[in-house]
């Protein structure tokens, strides 16, 4: 065994391999971005070393400066997590090149599953069931067309290399296939300098299932059951579990002999999984791809094996044989993970960014998570912040397990998707069982939408009655007054500062007690107090709630069981400063819509557009985004460049509206 590993990857998988790492005696060193260099597991590891600016293709991207670092700490091993140099033979091949252990299979099975196109062939010389397709040598759009209409519509366009969602289109309309060719090309040139295609049929009512393989250098390989990964949006996962529910035996053995011969072809040695899509009604299976790397959803595996995935991972690439047998690998209860991303899902899963105030998970689920208060989440990274898991001696047992917990993380500074997770797990169709890849779009065709809170009247008491510092002796007085304490006013009107129509008037009852009046005229008694520096219990009518709760840069945030609300309240008389003189929404100004990489501008001031006309292309969860002129005119000013990573609002082009 190696006596220390570095990690080449940042977030909450470096954490967690550290722990990992920690518990069997190495040493262990972080690298990180400038974007970085304050992160938990930057302090978690016994080294850190600098690799480049925050952008991945400046540092966790750069193969010459992570094997710098390695030789510089003469580290033993580099384990890559998952994304970024995960899957790149690249990376296997400078280890071996350079006397270092790396933590995942050799570099020949990581390049026979890189492409899809390629493993689909391997897939079936193996014997493995696949979707019937196309993935030929003739790449040109006419083709593909005509591929797609002999396969049969829906079919789905995917990119060959790569994974996360990019490249992939399903298309049910013949008139727009050829546009769905062209935008998946772009995107996987742009994700992967790949744009090869193939042309796949559509699965109708399709689960996504995996099986998670582990390997030696010693010719052992195993399965460690299966997961299933149904809930998604993007194609990108949001919900996992393991066991998948209602399999039928039959399937699960179809599953596992299907993963097995893969594993065996490619001479797989390592921590890896099999995907699968499977038709919900007749469980028939088809290969999708293999990733050769540690899955995020790993925590389920390990929930119900009790095995320790990145262990097993260390101690095969230093060599050693499993000490298992297929026989000695048991499947025990059940264990659901949520993926907590920094994202606003009733916009649609926009991605957010901003300091973490609170952060406090409950201690019955397991949290792997790579964040604290104080973390900044910023625009260069993936949105995942944590990842939350409940193990239970059945299915529903760990799913209230989970949804109790959801209620109870206490997290404020920037949206995230806690609510939404907790919704989809208490939606009758996740309870059932019954999850296919469809699940948001049939469960919420219009969207979902964050449950509805009074939230400027709960934020308008929580900033009233929030302890303070006294401006003047006058204030710090403890003496009479009716109505209100002293140097309070009794009557005031609050207001929502990114929504200046929303009013609240809070009236003094006593103190920290008010009646509030809203804009629609209805009162209501509501009283508040602060038990803490980061807790204010608020009663309504007689009912009280007790919230996390922070104030920041102006705005509250309130954290509480089917609660979450981030308001910019204000005294209507400190409205007009904090309204400082900027950009609104306008049809003269092209701005980005959510955090992301500005990756091309396609005009130049002076140029004259259209409505309609693209402008800007963005990429943003790893997906392309065109932003369009709303109105005729001419473009006044350039304010981004191309390669800028910004936040959302930010300005990109200014147009000059055509008269009329």
């Amino acid at each position: 065994m190696f006596d220390s590993l570095l990690i080449a990857n940042r977030g909450e998988i470096a954490c967690r391999i550290i722990r990992t790492a920690r518990r069997m005696g190495l040493a262990t060193i972080a690298v990180h971005s400038e974007a970085d260099r304050d992160a938990l597991h930057v302090r978690m590891a016994d080294r850190a070393i600098a690799i480049g600016g925050a952008a991945a293709s400046d540092s966790y991207l750069r193969l010459d400066r992570i094997m710098a670092a390695a030789k510089a700490s003469g580290a033993g091993a580099i384990h890559p997590g998952y994304g970024f140099l995960s899957e790149r033979p690249e990376l296997a091949r400078a280890c071996e090149e350079n006397g270092i252990a790396f933590v995942g299979p050799n570099a020949r099975a990581i390049a026979a599953m890189g492409a899809k196109i390629e493993a689909k062939r391997l897939a079936e010389e193996a014997g493995v069931p696949c979707i019937p397709g196309y993935s030929g040598e003739d790449q040109s759009t006419g083709n593909l067309a005509r591929a797609a209409r002999e396969i049969g519509l829906p079919v789905m366009v995917k990119a060959s290399a790569g994974g996360g969602g990019k490249g992939m289109r399903a298309v049910h309309d013949e008139a727009d296939l050829t546009a769905a060719i062209d935008a998946a090309r772009t995107e996987a040139e742009r994700a992967f300098g790949d744009g090869r295609l193939l042309i796949e049929k559509l699965v109708r009512n399709p689960r996504h299932v995996e099986v998670q393989l582990i390997g030696d250098r010693h010719g052992t390989l195993l399965h460690l059951f299966e997961r299933d990964c149904s809930v998604q949006r993007n194609h990108q996962k949001l919900i996992e579990e393991a066991p998948a529910p209602g399999l039928r035996p039959e399937t699960r053995e179809r599953l596992f002999e299907a993963a097995l011969r893969l594993g065996r072809a490619i001479g797989y040695d390592s921590a890896g999984t099999v995907e699968f899509v499977m038709d919900a009604v007749t469980q028939e299976v088809h290969f999708l791809e293999m990733n050769t790397r540690l899955q995020v959803e790993h925590t389920v595996t390990e929930e119900i094996t009790g095995l320790d995935l990145v262990e097993l991972q260390l101690r095969a690439a230093a060599g050693e044989k499993l000490a298992l047998t297929q026989d000695d690998i048991t499947c025990n209860g059940h264990a659901i993970q949520a993926r907590l991303t920094a994202e606003d899902a009733s916009a649609g899963f926009r991605p957010d960014t901003g300091k973490v105030l609170l952060w406090s998970p409950p201690a019955e689920l397991r949290c792997d998570a790579g964040i604290e208060p104080g973390a900044e989440i910023g625009a260069a990274y993936d949105s995942m912040i944590a990842k939350l898991i409940a193990y239970g001696p059945d299915r529903d047992a760990a799913r209230r397990k989970l949804l109790s917990g959801l209620d109870r993380l206490e997290v404020a500074g920037l949206a995230t998707t806690r609510l939404f997770l907790r919704d989809a797990l208490a939606s009758p169709d996740f309870a059932s069982g019954k999850v296919t890849t469809d699940f948001i779009a049939r469960n919420w065709p219009g969207g979902w939408r964050v449950p509805e809170a009074d939230g400027l009247a709960l934020a308008a008491a929580a900033l009233a009655s929030r302890p303070r510092a006294a401006a003047t002796p006058w204030q710090s007085l403890s003496g009479f007054r009716l109505l209100a304490q002293a140097g309070c006013p009794a009557r005031v009107t609050y207001v929502d500062a990114a929504a200046p129509d929303s009013r609240v008037v809070l009236e003094a009852r006593g103190p920290g007690c008010w009646q509030t009046i809203g804009t629609d005229g209805e009162t209501q008694e509501i009283a508040a107090q602060w038990t803490g520096p980061d807790r204010v219990r608020i009663t309504r009518d007689g009912v009280a709630e007790s919230f996390a709760a922070a104030h920041h840069d102006g705005r509250m945030w309130l954290c509480g069981p089917g609660t979450e609300i981030a308001c910019a309240v204000l005294p209507l008389g400190d409205l007009g400063q904090d309204r400082a003189a900027g950009d609104g929404a306008s049809p003269e100004r092209i701005a980005a819509p959510m955090p992301g990489l500005v990756v091309e501008i396609r005009v130049a001031a002076g140029d004259t557009v259209a409505k309609g006309d693209t402008l800007v292309v963005m990429e943003s969860m790893k997906l392309l985004m065109e932003l369009k002129a709303a109105a005729d005119g001419t473009v006044a000013e350039i304010a981004a460049s191309e390669r800028d990573t910004v936040e959302a609002g930010r300005l990109l082009v200014r147009l000059e509206p055509a008269e009329g």
